[in-house]
């Protein structure tokens, strides 16, 4: 990995047993997610594994029907006694999502905000302002939506999971303004929710370097002995190989459980040892260390 520096030694490409669905300690027994993006790859994932957890009800949010649908008959045929919603939805749509979380119902326990859009790629002076801010737009017009319609239903000690982007806090090449910017504007959204719903835990994750249809559209490829990468910039080491979507996945299931409690309100990676980083614990809950913020400042 280079020079590349992680908090934890162990930097993880797959699941692993610390984050087993199984696990008594991360049950999902009884609680209702709701996941946009849910037909395919990490939000699809992500089901899978809440479903594996216990959980009653799952509700998987796409624009694309046929996605949805099949991730629904994929989650019934392994575990038939969980309730599944496949509800086609465009998250930039508030009636829609409004609609959606109503069709679901009750109280919800957890939401991870996976839909995005990469946004317009170019050079910054060579793409129009109304390009370069379409991809931002898209992606917070789509998170206030979400964020808004599940305030309406929370659990008490609800949970709030945005899958995020390492362009958010990552120079990693040019081209990719609008993606960046907005990425970090939704991780900005989310810690400003945090102030004001106190009771909720709320995390922004970069999900790892997923095989996905954005990722291949971004220009991200795997790097292979004596290749350059794809991308270039800071932490471009410590992508490499692609990660299993089952990493951010199990992740997300572990983080709604008691255990990830600790890292309420901060940045993370999927790929950072859990053990490791409840280890530091005191140090995690107690300074800005993982918090989007001034690099070196305020002063731990």
């Amino acid at each position: 990995m280079s020079d590349f520096q992680s908090p934890t030694k162990t930097f993880h490409k797959k699941t692993y047993p610390a984050l087993d669905p199984t696990r008594p300690e991360l049950s999902a027994k009884g609680k209702t997610i709701i996941i946009t993006g849910g037909g395919t790859g990490i939000g699809a994932e992500t089901a899978k594994y809440f479903a594996k957890a216990g959980a009653a009800r799952v509700a998987i949010l796409g624009r694309r029907e046929q996605p949805l649908f099949d991730t629904k008959a994929a989650i019934n045929a392994e575990t038939p006694a969980i309730e599944v919603f496949a509800i086609p939805t465009d998250v930039t749509n508030k009636s829609e999502v409004d609609a959606a979380f109503a069709k679901v119902g009750g109280t919800i326990d957890v939401l991870v905000s996976n839909a995005a859009v990469i946004g317009k790629m170019g050079n910054i002076a060579d793409i129009t302002t109304e390009e370069f801010l379409s991809g931002i737009i898209t992606n917070l017009q789509g998170n206030v939506n979400v964020t808004k319609a599940f305030l309406n239903y929370a659990a008490k000690d609800g949970v709030i999971i945005e899958t995020n982007s390492a362009a958010a806090h990552l120079n990693i090449a040019g081209g990719f303004g609008s993606y960046n910017v907005s990425k970090m504007a939704t991780a900005r959204f989310y810690s400003s929710l945090k102030l004001e719903q106190p009771n909720l835990a709320i995390f922004s994750v970069q999900p790892g370097a997923v095989d996905s249809e954005m990722s291949r559209r971004a220009g991200y490829k795997e790097k292979k002995d004596g290749e350059e990468y794809a991308w270039k910039g800071e932490g471009t080491d410590a992508l490499g190989t692609h990660d299993d979507a089952n990493l951010p996945a199990s992740f997300y299931v572990w983080l709604a459980s008691p255990e990830g409690r600790f890292l309420d309100g901060k940045y993370l990676w999927a790929n950072w040892d859990v053990d490791e980083l409840k280890a530091q614990t005191k140090k995690i809950e107690s300074t800005q260390f993982l918090s989007i913020g001034l690099d070196g400042w305020p002063f731990e």
